[in-house]
């Protein structure tokens, strides 16, 4: 992915990068529920606020992110973070995502060991879960709409979907087999349109 530095004096790239780990440390201090949950966020504030990327680039990103090893929300903050703003943006992109959770976790492991037992605690945990599942979906739909429809593509969705639910296979080996498909399709599809 290449780095697509819009700004060009110092200062402007100062204030792109302090917005880029601003965005970022928002981001991760206002989502519960991982990176599935900060996609519809992202996308909001990144391709639609401040328009540095576009709503394909976000797609492409998270299916990097999701492809490439560790958690889907610092891989897509690092991802976006180089794009806008070279090595800097990406760590402070990445930073700033990381830092709101460090936090509270740190907190809250604390606060957890004394109050735990409480029922109203455990009711707000429940509630957390509720929310974020509602997060978790709304993102699915988001990528849904983007993806392009196709016999291929629900096809592929299906048997991924199996593959994983039913039968357990490793995550790793369906991303590969569905890009494999994809790009097998592609290939025959640019075959026909030469012929």
């Amino acid at each position: 992915m290449q780095e697509n530095t819009t700004a060009k004096t110092p200062s402007e790239k100062a204030r792109l990068l302090l917005a880029l780990f601003l965005t970022f440390l928002k981001i991760g201090a206002c989502t519960f529920g991982g990176g599935y949950a900060m996609i519809p966020l992202i996308q909001r504030d990144i391709a639609k606020k401040h328009k540095w990327i576009t709503d394909d680039d976000i797609l492409e990103i998270v299916a990097i992110s999701e492809s490439t090893p560790g958690p889907i929300a610092i891989n897509t903050a690092t991802f976006v973070g180089y794009r806008i703003g070279g090595f800097f943006g990406a760590f402070l992109s990445t930073f700033g995502v990381v830092l709101p959770s460090f936090v509270i976790i740190v907190a809250l492991s604390f606060v957890l060991r004394e109050f735990q037992h409480i029922r109203a605690v455990q009711y707000a945990f429940f509630g957390i879960r509720a929310g974020v599942l509602a997060l978790i979906i709304k993102a699915l739909w988001l990528m849904y709409r983007q993806c392009p429809k196709s016999v291929l593509a629900y096809v592929l969705m299906a048997a991924a979907f199996v593959a994983v639910a039913v039968f357990e296979v490793h995550i790793l080996l369906v991303i590969v087999g569905c890009a494999l498909v994809g790009l097998a399709a592609s290939l025959l599809a640019a075959r026909r349109e030469r012929t």
